[in-house]
């Protein structure tokens, strides 16, 4: 098309003034501010820090500043992580801005893509990022890669047609369509095209746009936190005003029995809970950074303990978004497999050889590129050539030739031609028989998903090219298999994902046979593959009933991923959704995790997840939900551990005013405790080693509680079973008139014993004593060392035993509390076989 003048400046720049610039819709960013707001009103947080300030009101300094410390650390923790991953992203979003060469009153000009208007005459070349959507004016065998918008893994044909109604503009995806969409790729060719619609009104705007009327679901573990606020509060306030009025009404001290009420209340008052939950995920979030993987939303991480679905793209997150020669087919040696590590066979080594001398000398073309570095090398044939004239593709003849004049020889040429196996048969003049043996090969290998080219080779003594490649005798050298390769970490990803219970479903834009050929690779399912057409004739129902039996769906687009994710989670599945392009955006933000790729990924996509994958590898998904589960195990175990240790706390406390004796714990005996208990349930739990079957066990129920009543009963035996020992040994001491203060230290000590008991306990859901005491953890050999310390000093030092009101503790003294602490935890393991089948029971019921 000659003699294009484009658009006027002042045009152009009425029509960016009147149309806005050419953007994507841009979410809120989340500055440091707006990160810290969220933390803070998550309800544990806050009844950590309301907790801090009630012991600060009441005088108790100590407690008061641990619980603030804890809940400093943990707004620390979380805004830097998000912030972190926030200054990412916005890194990876710099990647992707297009500039434009446009032409403006007669003018080739570049500008930036945002100052895109419509009517503007886009100058697209190899390599390019289209900067709005466009209809083609002028097309050169154009090819355009529209993986982010499709999911399809090689680039797709494009034909002018300047004169169609752009009112009438074609979906993406699809070969010989006159439109070009913002985001994609001129992966060959090049040509002019008229833009039609620039910011939200593209393609990848809408997408955009969709994304905004969607709303996150709220993570699980906030509603179940706000339920254990409010129970926390009503209960630990409940038993206080309980004790302040029978001490008082029994003993008649109203200040004895303040004090009282106030030790009771703090033995009651599992504060250790909002410590757990917060510093847990803040931690969880910089370890799974560790593992190359940003957590936007700290609340993600208890989700992935119960993910039981994984709905993954192909394109870019099983494969590695790039072409590949995997096969070649010979007319007497038949197939070949091509192996990075293998040389290719002397008699197939010529098919790459003609397809390198078929491909332009600089690839852009992905598959041109996979073709050069294949026959790069298998030979070095080509450095006596000399590139003289070049046949491009046709509408009606779907193959390109190169025309190579011989060094050294000024009467010999040599034609490679490279295209469709059915225009390379034209091009060789193949007779039946040939062409339909050539076709069942190229037919076994698309059926594995393979894209096949056909290559041919002719010779010339003409000094002037021919008017068409089409009168160049031919001769059929082979067929070139090409595939977008699977990532290696994919297959033992996914049969990692398939033993721990997680359901593996690829839905892609791709064709249904690439689409099946590389879940039977990466080992997803063999069975039928859903299209987008068939889905669109499903009503609700249907789909929901096809759900059960299909994990492959195929050409599908944006809203349809949309409607298999929202009618997965109708189903009661817990759906993580992977993705890269705009095309998973919607998905990746309704899923209950979306899961972005850093690299590859789109801005849409990786703004609409809550986890980015830095280096797109599929297998870190599995390390994710592994350190998901742990995460969530940990958690559990640490809040065990709380329920039982505040048994016997809150025993001990109320004991003396049934048993009318002097207090035995006040406030500055709880507070000890407590800082006994915090730093054992936020360090040492956190850095407990994962469970050996925690990838082969099926994920947790969704429905289950964090505080499910198996395991508070379960806890609360623990807690029953310490308390008692502990009655039974105040009550011997009563018995042989002990001095209180010396009955007190005895106590304090066991009760230190039964603690730590307790956590041996609790490491592990087995019943092991190798696990209980061999599992390294270093967090617990520091507590270990510091509480020996803090009792040494309680012990050895007459003016801490006066301020403690501790009597002088003898051998015997420390043997008693000992051999309790080791009664406990072997009873308790012995035990602890039949409180997991009793579980097990209760949640198959």
């Amino acid at each position: 098309m000659q003699d294009v003048v484009g658009l006027s400046q002042a045009e152009a720049a009425g029509r960016l003034a009147a149309d806005g610039p050419n953007l994507l819709p841009q979410p809120d960013r989340r500055t440091a501010l707006r990160i810290v707001g969220e933390v803070l009103r998550e309800p544990m947080l806050a009844l950590l820090l309301g907790g801090g300030i009630a012991y600060l009101l009441l005088g108790d300094k100590i407690e008061a500043l641990v619980l603030i410390a804890f809940a400093t650390f943990s707004v620390v923790v979380t805004v830097i992580q998000e912030t972190r991953t926030e200054h990412v992203l916005e890194a990876l979003r710099d990647l992707s801005a297009p500039r434009a060469l446009v032409i403006r009153d007669g003018a080739h000009v570049r500008i930036a893509g945002r100052d895109v208007v419509r009517d503007d005459v886009l100058v697209l070349e190899q390599g390019d990022r289209v900067a709005a959507d466009a209809l083609l004016l002028e097309a050169r065998d154009m090819t355009v890669d529209e993986s982010l918008l499709t999911g399809e893994s090689v680039p797709v044909r494009k034909l002018a047609s300047p004169d169609i109604d752009a009112g009438t503009m074609h979906r993406p995806g699809g070969e010989d369509q006159p439109f070009v969409y913002s985001g994609s790729l001129i992966a060959r060719g090049g040509g002019l095209a008229r833009v039609v619609a620039t910011g939200a009104q593209t393609e990848i705007g809408k997408i955009g746009m969709a994304l905004n009327l969607l709303e996150p679901e709220a993570p699980r573990l906030r509603t179940e936190t706000a339920r254990i606020v409010k129970l926390c509060a009503i209960g630990g306030t409940a038993v206080a005003l309980l004790v302040v009025a029978l001490y008082g009404l029994t003993r008649g001290g109203w200040i004895d029995a303040v004090l009282a009420g106030i030790a009771t209340g703090m033995a009651m008052l599992p504060e250790e809970f909002p410590v757990v939950l917060t510093v847990f995920l803040a931690m969880g979030a910089w370890r799974i950074g560790k593992a190359r993987v940003l957590t936007r939303r700290a609340a993600a991480i208890e989700t992935l303990g119960s993910t039981t679905i994984l709905c993954t793209d192909k394109t870019g997150t099983l494969t590695e978004n790039r072409m590949a020669v995997v096969r070649l087919w010979h007319p007497k040696h038949g197939f070949e497999d091509v192996a990075p590590d293998r040389l290719t066979a002397d008699g197939f080594a010529p098919i790459l050889d003609t397809g390198r001398l078929a491909s332009a000398v600089e690839a852009v073309d992905p598959m041109e590129i996979a073709i050069h570095s294949a026959g790069n090398a298998a030979s070095d044939k080509g450095n006596n050539l000399e590139l003289t004239h070049s046949y491009g593709l046709r509408p009606d003849l779907l193959a390109m030739s190169n025309r190579w004049k011989v060094d050294g020889d000024p009467a010999s040429f040599l034609i490679t031609a490279k295209g469709a196996p059915e225009a390379i048969a034209r091009l060789c003049r193949m007779k039946p028989a040939a062409e339909g043996m050539m076709m069942a090969a190229v037919h076994a290998m698309a059926t594995e998903g393979i894209r096949v080219l056909g290559v041919a080779v002719a010779e010339s003594v003409d000094t002037k090219p021919a008017e068409s490649h089409s009168d160049y005798a031919f001769k059929l050298v082979g067929l070139i298999g090409l595939a977008d390769p699977l990532r290696a970490s994919a297959a033992p990803a996914v049969a990692e994902c398939l033993s721990a219970g997680i359901k593996v479903a690829m839905i892609t834009g791709d064709y249904a046979t690439t689409a099946h050929a590389i879940a039977l690779q990466a080992g997803i399912a063999d069975g039928a593959v859903l299209s987008g057409s068939e889905l669109d004739q499903l009503d609700d129902a249907a789909l929901a009933e096809r759900l059960k039996h299909i994990s492959v769906f195929a050409r599908i687009m944006p809203e349809q991923k949309l409607r298999i994710v929202e009618a997965f989670k109708a189903n009661g599945e817990i759906v993580a959704m992977t993705g890269d392009g705009v095309n998973d955006a919607p998905s990746l933000k309704a899923a209950h995790i979306g899961i972005a790729m850093g690299q590859r990924g789109t801005d849409v996509a990786r703004e609409a997840s809550s986890i980015v994958l830095l280096d797109d590898d599929f297998g870190s998904i599995v390390k994710t939900v592994a350190l998901g589960r742990q995460i969530y195990d940990n958690i559990r175990k640490a809040m065990a551990f709380i329920f039982a240790v505040h048994v016997p706390i809150a025993g001990l406390a109320l004991l003396p005013l049934f048993a009318g004796t002097p207090i035995l714990l006040g406030p500055i005996h709880i507070a000890l405790l407590e800082m006994v208990i915090d730093p054992v349930c936020a360090l040492v739990f956190e850095a407990e080693q994962p469970e050996p079957d925690i990838m082969k066990r099926a994920p947790r129920n969704p429905q289950e509680k964090l505080f499910s009543w198996s395991m508070v009963f379960w806890s609360v035996f623990q807690g029953g079973a310490a308390f008692t020992l502990l009655a039974g040994i105040y009550a011997i001491g009563l018995a042989q008139n002990m001095v209180q203060t010396d009955l007190r230290g005895l106590i304090f000590f066991a009760l230190v014993a039964v603690i730590l008991a307790l956590v041996l306990v609790n490491r592990s859901y087995s019943a092991s004593f190798a696990l209980a005491f061999g599992r390294k953890n270093k967090a617990l050999l520091v507590i270990l060392g510091v509480v020996g310390a803090v009792l040494a000093l309680a012990m050895l030092v007459p003016s801490v035993r006066t301020f403690l009101k501790f009597g002088e503790l003898h051998g015997h003294d420390l043997l008693i509390a000992a051999v309790s602490g080791i009664a406990l935890m072997i009873a308790l393991e012995l035990l602890k076989p039949l409180s997991i089948r009793l579980s097990k029971a209760r949640s198959m019921s």
